[in-house]
């Protein structure tokens, strides 16, 4: 029994020193895996996933340009004369009215184009303007300081109001002092306009035009007889209809006001217009909800 015991005993023995044996592997396991450095895990990425944060851009672009636009409307409309929009009696040639404005025009519009981001638009068109130029209803030269005379070998700028073609002037000799192939013309570009080549202009450029031109359709054909017909363009920047029967309604409602005060039908059909002067189309991008229109023309050569 002893020795079963002993046996017993010595087992248990070993048993318990097998086990303080492994407990002694197990911290020192431990303790040697406390002195190793940790392993470095990705970097979990934070903020949204490119697309969503794309949405959200667009989504706040989107509401950027809502609110600039719904200022210009409270702005332009406002004041006693829109209540009675409809009531007036205008004629549609409304350009006697921009020899009132001349002198206050820059500010009144400085604000809107800004929030509207039209200087990039305008910078964008007339930069692309090259070879001999035309500019038609010039206003108070605000496409002026874009312009890249390098491209250039002569400018024509062309508008009905004298007060306003004497503040471009201005600009153009304060912006461009060196430059001496520029002439300004005080008529209508319907009239005749001395080609500097004879094959023509070979671009054309016209912002915010259409609107104060009583037959657009037939100027915008006199622009192609007159327009390089190997690769001469006519860009325009203008502003009409809308995408939206909502805004189209709003811009009916108050268009003989704001051609009263502003010179500028706002409500015209841009796109029936440029169909209708029987030129190509070579490019149209639209932008504030459909109501500005960026548009490249060509002579139609068939």
């Amino acid at each position: 029994m002893y020795r079963t015991r002993g046996f017993l005993y010595a087992e248990n023995g070993v048993s318990r020193k097998a086990s303080t044996y492994n407990g002694t592997r197990a911290l020192a396991r431990g303790s040697k895996l406390l002195q190793q450095p940790s392993p470095i895990l990705p970097a979990r990425k934070s903020g949204l996933r490119p697309a969503r944060r794309g949405m959200l851009f667009v989504g706040g672009l989107s509401l950027y340009c809502f609110a600039c636009y719904g200022t210009y409307l409270y702005v332009t409309l406002g004041g006693p004369l829109a209540r009675h929009s409809n009531e007036l009696n205008i004629p549609e040639d409304v350009s006697d009215r921009y020899n009132q404005t001349a002198k206050t025009f820059d500010n009144e519009v400085d604000t809107m184009e800004k929030f509207m981001l039209m200087g990039w638009l305008r910078r964008s068109l007339t930069r692309r303007a090259a070879g001999h130029v035309l500019e038609v209803s010039v206003g108070t030269g605000r496409n002026v300081r874009y312009y890249d005379l390098k491209k250039c070998k002569s400018i024509t700028m062309v508008d009905q109001s004298a007060e306003m073609i004497d503040i471009a002037r201005d600009k153009f000799d304060e912006t461009h002092p060196q430059y001496a192939k520029v002439r300004f013309l005080i008529q209508s570009a319907h009239d005749h306009i001395t080609r500097p080549a004879p094959a023509g202009f070979d671009t054309i450029i016209q912002t915010m035009g259409l609107c104060s031109i009583s037959k657009p359709s037939a100027f915008l054909e006199h622009l192609g007889q007159i327009t390089n017909p190997q690769g001469g363009r006519i860009l325009l920047l203008e502003h009409g209809r809308s995408h939206h029967a909502w805004l189209n309604r709003i811009l009916d409602d108050h268009a003989p006001a704001h051609a009263d005060k502003h010179g500028c039908w706002w409500n015209k059909d841009i796109q029936k217009i440029v169909e209708e002067s029987g030129l190509e189309i070579v490019k149209i991008k639209r932008y504030h909800f459909g109501t500005t229109w960026w548009i490249e023309l060509k002579p139609n050569q068939t």
